[in-house]
């Protein structure tokens, strides 16, 4: 059973789940890069989202370096968050939930639909076998674990 932290999981998804796996955390993530984002105001408006639990997770981002703080540059004293690349590399993740979420708890049809700026075609994220280029159903995946040198 996992505790309140995963650090004894040697599981990548594990680790990731330790910068963002709070229930508000790709929610802030979304709008960040799918909204545009930035400031705190923003971000508790849009989620109605208690001001501790937003500063404490907006502090978490930045302390893993998903995010940086920035002086806003219309307001002296205010500040922005903006993603880094780091947390812009999350954007497949916010996809694939979404599609998720759209197949399987959304019964009135998907909300939302992501479309490429310049050309509006469907965004389609696809899990492809980098060797034979199969597109894989996920009874056709597995996991092993990765050799390591001995030191």
């Amino acid at each position: 059973m996992l505790g309140r932290t995963y650090v004894d999981e040697n599981c990548s998804v594990a680790r990731a789940l330790e910068m963002v796996g709070e229930r508000w955390s790709l929610l802030i993530i979304r709008d960040a890069l799918l909204r545009g984002f930035c400031r705190f105001s923003e971000f508790q408006r849009s989620l109605a989202i208690a001001p501790n639990i937003l500063a404490s997770r907006l502090e978490g981002f930045v302390e893993a370096g998903l995010m940086e703080v920035r002086t806003h540059p219309d307001r002296v004293g205010q500040h922005t968050y903006v993603l880094t690349e780091k947390g812009r590399q999350l954007a497949p993740v916010i996809l694939a939930l979404t599609a998720w979420g759209d197949r399987w708890a959304a019964p009135d049809g998907p909300p939302v639909a992501y479309q490429h700026q310049r050309c509006s075609g469907a965004i389609d994220l696809q899990v492809r076998c980098s060797i034979c280029g199969d597109l894989s159903a996920t009874g056709d995946l597995t996991a092993r674990p990765r050799r390591t040198e001995p030191a």
